[in-house]
């Protein structure tokens, strides 16, 4: 502001041209408006046009354009253009996710929620509602406020944004299953924990859990699913040694088991119901059927609370 106020401006009067002007061209960024500000005499750099619009709030065009709308609300005559009220709209969707970000417990040191992370959220959501052939990025764009050309400046197709989720989703899911793992040694009871985070994901994660736990199951045309292998296999792997290591009868299908048993748990999503039964106690449940069906030792039932008992 040193620089400008040597031209000879009136720091008030300057304070005034620069807001005035802002809710006149609310488009324009600080470049374009010290440029015209200068064509009419009023001389202010760049950053001084910036100081001052975060003096007074109006450092996006979200804002100024939501300073426009409440000149008008207050008895100003401003009307907003349909595609100003276009980019209001955008920007109000964009903010909501951020606060729904921040809800969970995804918030930035800088206080803000990192754009990428917004649309890996909105596209989860969609992925969820619609599948990935009824989604497109137009649609993803729409969902959190954005233009097209943003989402696509993020990620340059669908595919790659797809990928994304899936990545994000199978870290967050594995970490869970390796730490409740971590905890346990007798083999039952490991598969009963890893089974319970899995169905947590399921009925109970974000849209990025869900979306993944779906996807072990969903048929992508070759090049999609060759690229979500390695991380599908890598998850699977955690099954496979679970499975492997149950004391089961000699001639028991292992892979056949570990199938079924993460084909039940995804369908839980078509008809679990909050409040009836816990996770934990689905996850109980289907493990002691197994259990009483193929383990090598007598067979188990379970108990009202969800836990394994044996009956013989």
């Amino acid at each position: 502001m040193n620089d400008d106020r040597r031209h000879g401006n009136d720091p008030s009067d300057l304070e005034a041209a620069v807001t005035s002007f802002a809710l006149t061209h609310p488009e324009l960024g600080q470049q374009s408006v010290a440029s015209a500000l200068r064509e009419r005499g009023i001389n202010i750099s760049p950053s001084g046009v910036r100081y001052l619009w975060m003096k007074r709030g109006l450092e996006t065009t979200f804002k100024r354009l939501k300073a426009i709308e409440r000149r008008r609300g207050n008895g100003g005559a401003a009307v907003l253009t349909e595609s100003q009220r276009d980019l209001v709209r955008r920007g109000e969707r964009a903010h909501a996710f951020a606060r729904s970000g921040k809800e969970h417990g995804r918030e930035e040191a800088d206080g803000t929620i990192a754009r990428r992370e917004l649309i890996l959220t909105g596209a989860a959501q969609l992925f969820v509602e619609r599948g990935y052939a009824g989604t497109s990025m137009r649609d993803i764009a729409s969902k959190v406020g954005l233009l097209a050309g943003s989402v696509y400046h993020y990620y340059p197709a669908k595919e790659n944004l797809y990928l994304a989720v899936q990545k994000e989703g199978f870290r967050c899911i594995v970490e869970r299953v390796e730490r409740a793992l971590a905890k346990e040694s007798e083999p039952w009871r490991r598969l009963e924990l890893a089974c319970a985070e899995h169905i947590r994901s399921v009925v109970e994660g974000d849209a990025i859990s869900r979306v993944t736990a779906i996807g072990l199951f969903a048929i992508h045309e070759g090049a999609l699913q060759r690229r979500l292998k390695r991380d599908h296999d890598r998850y699977e792997s955690i099954f496979r040694k679970l499975v492997e290591s149950l004391p089961l009868r000699s001639g028991t299908d292992r892979s056949l088991l570990r199938l079924t048993l993460l084909g039940a748990m995804n369908w839980t999503l078509t008809w679990y119901k909050p409040g009836r039964i816990s996770p934990a106690q689905i996850a109980a449940r289907l493990v002691a059927m197994l259990r009483a069906g193929s383990s090598a030792t007598p067979s188990v039932g379970v108990n009202r609370a969800g836990r394994a008992r044996s009956s013989g």
